[in-house]
């Protein structure tokens, strides 16, 4: 450990030239004086005692019949989609053009950040200049 060293492991702070600490660049070995590592604790909720794996058939047959139900008012959704007249390559090519739309405005919104920047204003006061709305 490098002389005026905090305790964080070997050489990651040393005393410098000023007289205080300098980072050389390394990390400090894991779990060293560290109140903020633990134990990993997952954000799932632990089986209830007494299921075996976590779920009961019980449940399970329930959570299969709300994904029937689901499945056939989806299937009812597309039935009366297509009798309205939509179809599913028309579908298909509306979300590629959206796609390209948000594409296209993500490199505009770019473009505005980089030449507010380089004059020192916000994005919000170009886009008048540009006949840009706010909601745009």
């Amino acid at each position: 450990v490098g002389e005026g060293s905090a305790g964080l492991g070997p050489r990651s702070l040393t005393q410098g030239a000023h007289g205080g600490p300098v980072w050389d660049g390394r990390r400090t070995e894991p779990g060293l004086n560290r109140s903020c590592r633990g134990a990993f604790r997952s954000p799932r909720p632990s089986p209830k005692s007494g299921q075996a794996e976590g779920t009961s058939e019980e449940s399970l047959h329930v959570d299969i019949q709300k994904l029937k139900e689901k499945k056939n008012m989806l299937d009812r959704e597309i039935s009366q989609l297509i009798s309205g007249g939509y179809s599913v390559d028309e579908l298909e090519e509306h979300i590629s053009l959206l796609h390209e739309y948000n594409d296209i405005k993500d490199v505009g919104q770019m473009l505005l950040g980089k030449l507010a920047m380089i004059r020192g204003v916000t994005s919000k006061e170009l886009y008048p200049e540009f006949g840009l709305d706010m909601n745009d």
